[in-house]
């Protein structure tokens, strides 16, 4: 395969690669589509094969909350507040481009593919088997095996019910609910109830 050309966001995103907040501002609004063989495709795969290590340790270990807490520090390259709760097992496929507030509360089973940025604000609940996906491929065959990536926003006191699905580039606004089973493909107004595939507003919160 022939040298794919680098451009001027992806140098960019190359100095900012594992490191979240950094990340998240430069991806912020952006749709990224990475070919198969560019830089930063290459090295954002360097950083999975350490990253599924670090997952499966966090997963083998006993579920005491402070050290859950030190394993994801570890994993996400950040601090993780002690009024974080996260129960395992859970499961990343990156783990480098996750930020999270105070107060958040994640249940068993849940799956960030994270590496177009994850932000979780401050007291954000996430139900069991949620998956917030960041990361997309092109619909022609010959694009297929590249990445477009886009990141997730989750604003404060949201709540996602058990098995919610959140695509590529959406926000959910404050205090917003996605009710369980659902798929949101699109941005949640703040303090609306959304359910369904895909999630459509069923009622507005006072």
């Amino acid at each position: 395969m022939g040298q794919v050309e680098t451009t001027l966001l992806e140098k960019e995103l190359l100095q900012a690669l594992g490191h979240n907040r950094q990340w998240f501002e430069l991806m912020k609004n952006k749709t990224l589509d990475i070919a198969v063989g560019a830089d930063l495709y290459n090295a954002l795969h360097m950083i999975v094969e350490i990253s599924m290590v670090e997952n499966y340790e966090l997963n083998q270990m006993k579920p005491v909350q402070s050290l859950v807490r030190d394993s994801l520090s570890r994993l996400w390259n950040d601090v993780v507040h002690e009024t974080v709760h996260v129960h395992t097992p859970f499961h990343t496929d990156f783990g480098k481009h996750t930020i999270i507030g105070q107060h958040v509360f994640i249940n068993k089973d849940v799956f960030f593919t994270d590496l177009g940025g994850i932000c979780i604000e401050n007291y954000v609940l996430i139900g069991p088997r949620t998956t917030l996906i960041t990361v997309n491929h092109g619909v022609e065959p010959s694009r297929r095996r590249g990445l477009l990536i886009s990141p997730i926003h989750i604003k404060e006191n949201a709540w996602l019910g058990a098995n919610v699905t959140v695509l590529p580039g959406v926000t959910i606004g404050e205090n917003a609910v996605i009710g369980a089973n659902s798929v949101v493909t699109k941005d949640v107004p703040p303090n609306t109830v959304v359910v369904g595939t895909p999630a459509k507003i069923v009622k507005n919160i006072e």
